[in-house]
């Protein structure tokens, strides 16, 4: 019987076994976010033509996911274009027509109202009482000059000290708490507030992350990350839009919907060959290719010399030269085991372990009028009694006390009467296995609670994402967890099998997705450019063949 056996001996050339062959090199593209889609989108411009996508779920975009309400669009996934110049979201969105310009001011702290626009941010504290505006702009300045001293470490090559512990959240309290405290000017009722925004702030920032803390953000790093300069941008019709502009040139029988992969089978050898008999057994008994939104049968692996099948939950073998992973580092986490076979090199299985990712979750909070001033653009949730605290961490039926701000969405033309919470770590993970109604009544007796408003009605409706018990994402999008570094996310990236093993086949098994982006993890266009990156990857192997091809002298 024959297997998806490719002899890694069978010749010291890395082009044999097939690769030479006059017919379409078939690609397998796993996963139908950004990163899939803009890979395959590429290849097909290029001519490949045996291009396949495999999508766990039954819808494409991966963590875009634009929730049609009403007249308007809410996201539950990606909501911002960050930056302008050079960013090819950007680009992509203003030659069609799709943007709409951030209200706030470029080079304010984004970062820290989440892109809340024009308007002001009420700092409410447990008591019931609102901070005075003027004691939260001399915080905020106060926050701004210590952030921007946590992005020279990286930017300028500081010594991290050991007090530090290498991590944004040690590092930040600890200046902050130390210019608060030696303040002559405050009292000690003012010192304690500050302090209290202080832990309000590093929520928010861990948010921004999507870091359960930032006492596990790495400082020596924090600085790689690249913003691109230009304001910030949202799409009113739903970021949904760049996810179709991306699908649009590509047939509708190129992704398969509701298709999970279970094992990546790649550079085969001998002791494959039971197992894929079994599995094309298998394949002929029962074949699942009739429904499956036109994915194909394929043929004897070995006869066209491919040297990688895809297992799918299904049952279902696909063979392939080329398969180009977008899988997010969640999914990798949880499952890089089972997932290749053979393993994962020992560095590349290693930098899945130390990079991190966790989960930002949103709230949506619909009201059949506002209960707050037209002048309110947030409502910020400061603890009082969490002043003086050093791990903000939870037990579960505490979780909603990470819950750290509720936006005000506007224009109220658009949105209507709605807030936008925010909650990020493991708490995001414990309101996600709470009801709907859990969530409202909780939600109802905080914003009753830090407003000192009681008559503050339930709202008629709630919407929330849960992007940590999503099977296939887990989680939000990646950051540089403490002991990590830029590289891991370049170790993540880089194919395999790796240039030193000169008798495979090269470029079988490659990733994209936001955590192989080394300079713009966590982003769309992150995601957009590392697909984009894999997709040249192939093209440019075959280009540099053909050529090897059509120049060598006749003998």
């Amino acid at each position: 019987m024959q297997s998806c056996e490719i002899s890694s001996d069978s010749t010291d050339d890395p082009l044999s076994s097939g690769l030479r062959t006059h017919r379409q090199p078939r690609i397998v593209v796993i996963g139908a976010g950004l990163a899939g889609l803009a890979a395959t989108k590429v290849l097909l411009k290029h001519g490949f033509t045996d291009v396949t996508v495999l999508e766990a779920s039954d819808h494409v975009g991966g963590r875009v996911l634009s929730l049609q309400h009403g007249k308007t669009t809410l996201e539950l996934g990606a909501t911002w274009i960050h930056g302008a110049n050079g960013n090819p979201v950007y680009h992509l969105a203003e030659e069609n027509g799709l943007l709409e310009h951030s209200p706030a001011e470029e080079g304010s702290v984004g970062r820290i109202s989440v892109y809340t626009n024009n308007g002001v941010a009420h700092y409410q504290t447990n008591a019931g009482k609102r901070i005075p505006k003027d004691l939260v702009e001399e915080f905020s300045d106060l926050y701004n000059e210590v952030y921007e001293l946590t992005q020279e470490f990286f930017q300028n090559g500081k010594p991290v000290c050991a007090e530090s512990q290498n991590s944004v959240g040690v590092f930040t309290r600890d200046v902050v708490r130390k210019r608060i405290m030696l303040d002559p000017d405050d009292t000690e009722s003012t010192k304690k507030l500050k302090l209290s925004m202080l832990q309000q702030y590093l929520k928010l920032e861990s948010c921004e992350s999507s870091s359960p803390s930032m006492d596990e953000v790495s400082l020596s790093e924090f600085g790689e990350w690249t913003e691109i300069p230009g304001a910030h941008y949202i799409i009113p019709g739903g970021f949904m839009k760049i996810v179709d502009l991306q699908a649009q040139d590509i047939p509708s029988h190129t992704i398969c919907l509701s298709k999970p992969v279970r094992c990546i089978h790649w550079n085969y050898s001998t002791q494959n060959q039971e197992l894929i008999a079994r599995g094309s057994s298998t394949r002929r008994d029962n074949d699942h290719n009739e429904n499956n939104h036109g994915c194909r049968s394929q043929e004897d692996p070995l006869i066209l010399g491919h040297p990688i099948c895809v297992e799918c939950e299904d049952e279902e073998w696909i063979t392939a030269d080329h398969v180009i992973v977008t899988a997010s580092l969640g999914v990798l986490k949880e499952s890089h085991e089972a997932m290749f076979s053979p393993s994962l090199p020992e560095d590349k299985v290693l930098a899945i372990e130390k990079l991190g990712i966790s989960t930002t979750d949103k709230i949506f909070l619909e009201y059949e009028e506002p209960f707050w001033s037209p002048e309110c653009n947030s409502i910020q949730f400061v603890w009082e009694d969490e002043a003086q605290l050093e791990h903000l961490v939870y037990p579960e039926e505490l979780w909603y006390k990470k819950i750290c701000t509720f936006e005000v969405l506007k224009p109220p033309e658009r949105y209507g009467s709605m807030l936008s919470g925010w909650i990020c770590g493991q708490e995001a993970l414990y309101m996600e296995r709470c009801d709907d109604e859990t969530v409202a009544e909780i939600c109802t007796e905080l914003l009753r609670q830090f407003t000192g408003n009681p008559d503050i009605p339930k709202p008629r409706r709630i919407m929330r994402s849960s992007w940590g018990s999503n099977p296939y994402i887990r989680g939000s999008y990646s950051f540089t967890r403490v002991g990590s570094s830029g590289g891991d996310f370049e170790r993540l990236a880089m194919p395999l099998p790796y240039a030193n093993s000169t008798k495979a086949p090269p470029l079988q098994v490659l990733f994209a997705g936001e955590a192989t982006h080394r300079k713009y993890y966590s982003t769309t266009h992150g995601a957009l450019l590392s697909g984009q990156r894999e997709a040249t990857r192939l093209i440019e192997m075959y280009q540099d063949l053909h050529r090897a091809q059509t120049t060598k002298p006749n003998m």
